[in-house]
């Protein structure tokens, strides 16, 4: 699972390889990039449509062995190998589109100084950013601000060809939706993404799995992980993601590097652990995939860890299906060390939850935090990525031998240095507010982020004989899952055992900072990203509203959060924090009780009523107060690039950081250099 950014999304990775005796290269290499120094840097690189490009930093590059940096540059190699896989199966005409428009962006000679232009340049850039034509966020079809004609001019200025039906695409109706949530709908048969064939529908799905029976039925296997479910001649199959199989070149060159990373690995459990991922890769077995998982989650020694493979399903609209992701970490170990407190004292969160008792974990086994620093991402992280991660996601080995969790700290160090106060104090109640944010927030946002993962994700448990919660709670599994860690965060974010374990100074001001930012951004800021008229759809931003919306309803009678207008502005201004946390605290027990009982129609009745429809004059005073600030209210990364240098054997000697020249250049190195898929899979 993975938490991501409250108000701002951000993504990263980066490779090139240069080699040290080759001037062509090294020219390339000097023009393309510029060395960024510490008490320069700058994380702003660009903004334009609704996005911010930032960039980020390694901490602690050079204090790792020419060993450890050559794992993290074999790891970043893998996960940037398989990028296009992400593009494919978001949308099955994504690479097709993103090619002509690559060849249309790098060839045109025409006039750039024109609006239509400049319109197109910002369609590209969106469309780069998205891994596809639909908005990473909202889901919906991204609309060209230039015409149709304007397009045909610039296909035939270039010579670029692209079938009838793709050009249609971009412009009209069809395939609105990456991901429909929707409900009484089939949401299959109405999402664009392309985890599914033509014709497939809820129905199918739910019948095809139906009859798949994991020879442990206490250890689930994730069937439809790993595969797209078709029709050939009216009947089901899946296209196994492997070698050899669907995406299979991509995923020979990622398993080419990962053998690399295993002979640099640095002890036997990890290189074991890399071992069962190819062997993964090459089989695509899902037996092998739990063995991996309980090899990798075990694996906790190191400096270096990463995340690979299909994991989170946010994007199947029943979430079966992984989506392509890799993060490569090199651990923060002053911040590690100051949050594993966490982490061991699990036991004693999950014994003081307000959960029924037969929700409770006895023993909270393996539970691993760390602070990392990114070096590098690719697939569903990035351009945009989340800032925490717990892993692996099958809830058995989460039960039997624990979970791994991170927070990306140079990642959130770096959104926290590229923005301004100035939307802050718009939307907040009085000073007081601002003030306890200003002093208190980021340290609240780390620590619920924190909680949220490390708690959170690893807390309670299912009712014996429960299905998987992919399978009771279908198309709702993903936002009462957020909902329901965000929930164990903010239990404990107004807890003195926070400042009884040395990680905050004061617990109460810090959990009120804390309270009043969820609030504000659940119930007003983060509608922001939506256009007037929308429901919510993404899963983050459903939890967000859902907890948000029906702790202000409980608390109503006794005015626990107020709901103020003043100037014709509104505000939301938290009376009783203490009673909000006990609000909290009813919600948090009976979301573990839909899970626990896969409780399908609570589920409904919860999201639906309070996390899906928006008050729309709100909105519309929303969007409108927000008119005055600039900037953008998503934002991503480019990624550092790893440089190695040579010796005249070819053997690395050393590897540089250094950081790209702007969004379009990484974009285009990608695109030449990790094109390993044909345009149709």
């Amino acid at each position: 699972m993975k938490l991501n950014k409250i108000l701002f999304f951000v993504a990263i990775t980066g490779i090139m390889v240069a080699c040290k005796k080759d001037p062509k290269i090294q020219d390339q290499i000097e023009q393309q990039e510029e060395k960024v120094t510490e008490e320069k840097f700058d994380h702003v690189v660009e903004q334009f449509a609704d996005l911010k490009i930032l960039r980020y930093q390694i901490p602690g590059w050079d204090n790792l062995t020419l060993k450890e940096q050559k794992l993290v540059y074999y790891l970043t190699q893998a996960g940037l190998s398989g990028r296009d896989i992400m593009w494919d199966q978001n949308y099955r005409y994504n690479l097709t589109i993103r090619k002509a428009l690559e060849k249309i962006y790098t060839t045109y000679e025409g006039d750039k100084g024109a609006d239509d232009w400049k319109a197109f340049e910002t369609y590209v850039k969106r469309v780069w950013f998205s891994n596809g034509i639909h908005h990473h966020y909202s889901n919906s079809k991204i609309k060209p601000e230039f015409s149709k004609d304007y397009f045909s001019s610039l296909l035939a200025a270039t010579n670029t060809e692209v079938a009838k039906d793709v050009y249609e695409v971009i412009f009209n109706d069809e395939d609105a939706k990456k991901v429909n949530q929707a409900k009484g709908i089939d949401n299959v048969a109405l999402s664009a993404v392309n985890f599914y064939g033509p014709g497939v529908t809820n129905a199918d799905v739910e019948s095809f799995y139906a009859k798949m029976k994991s020879p442990n039925p206490d250890k689930p296997l994730s069937y439809g992980l790993n595969s797209q479910l078709v029709k050939e001649n009216g009947v089901l199959k899946e296209r196994v993601y492997k070698s050899g199989g669907l995406y299979g070149a991509a995923i020979d060159e990622i398993v080419k590097w990962l053998e690399k990373a295993k002979e640099v690995a640095e002890n036997k459990a990890q290189g074991d652990a890399i071992g069962l991922l190819i062997t993964y890769y090459k089989t695509g077995d899902l037996q092998t995939w739990d063995d991996y998982n309980v090899a990798w989650t075990a694996a906790t020694e190191g400096n270096i860890d990463y995340i690979n493979s299909f994991i989170e399903v946010y994007n199947d609209p029943l979430g079966y299906r992984g989506s392509y992701e890799t993060i490569v970490q090199i651990k923060d170990f002053d911040m590690s060390k100051k949050m594993s407190v966490l982490s061991e004292n699990a036991q004693w969160f999950e014994d003081n939850s307000p959960l029924m008792d037969e929700h409770k974990k006895d023993s909270v086994v393996g539970v691993s935090y760390k602070v990392v620093a990114v070096a590098g991402e690719a697939g569903d992280a990035s351009p945009s990525t989340p800032i925490g991660v717990n892993l692996p996601n099958a809830n058995w080995i989460r039960a039997a031998v624990g979970s791994k969790s991170v927070s990306l700290g140079n990642i959130i160090g770096a959104y926290n240095n590229a923005g301004g106060s100035g939307r802050l104090k718009e939307f907040v109640h009085d000073d007081e507010e601002f003030e306890l944010e200003e002093k208190y927030g980021q340290l609240g946002d780390k620590l619920h982020t924190a909680l949220h993962e490390v708690v959170g994700h690893a807390s309670g448990q299912l009712n014996p004989g429960v299905g998987e919660t992919k399978e009771t709670l279908k198309n709702y599994a993903s936002t009462i899952e957020e909902g329901r860690a965000d929930l164990v965060g903010l239990y404990y974010l107004m807890d003195p055992k926070l400042q009884e374990l040395g990680l905050v100074e004061d617990w109460e001001k810090t959990g009120k900072a804390a309270y009043d930012g969820y609030i504000r951004n659940g119930l007003m800021t983060q509608l922001i990203r939506l256009d007037l008229g929308d429901d919510v759809e993404e899963a983050h931003m459903r939890n967000r509203q859902w907890v948000s919306a029906w702790a202000f309803e409980q608390g109503e009678k006794d005015n626990v959060i107020e709901k103020v207008t003043r100037d014709d502005k509104t505000y939301y201004n938290i009376n009783d924090y203490k009673k909000l946390r006990e609000i909290f605290g009813r919600l948090l027990r009976e979301t573990q009780r839909i899970k626990s009982e896969g409780d399908f129609k609570a589920a409904e009745a919860l999201v639906e009523g309070y996390g899906v429809k928006v008050d729309q004059a709100l909105h519309a005073e929303i969007l409108k107060r927000n008119e005055q600030f600039t900037s953008a209210p998503y934002s991503g990364f480019v990624n550092p690039v790893l440089v190695p240098e040579t010796n005249e054997n070819g053997e690395i000697t050393k590897i540089n950081v250094t950081q790209p020249k702007d969004f379009a250049t990484q974009m285009l190195e990608y695109s030449k250099s990790y094109n390993f898929l044909p345009e149709v899979n």
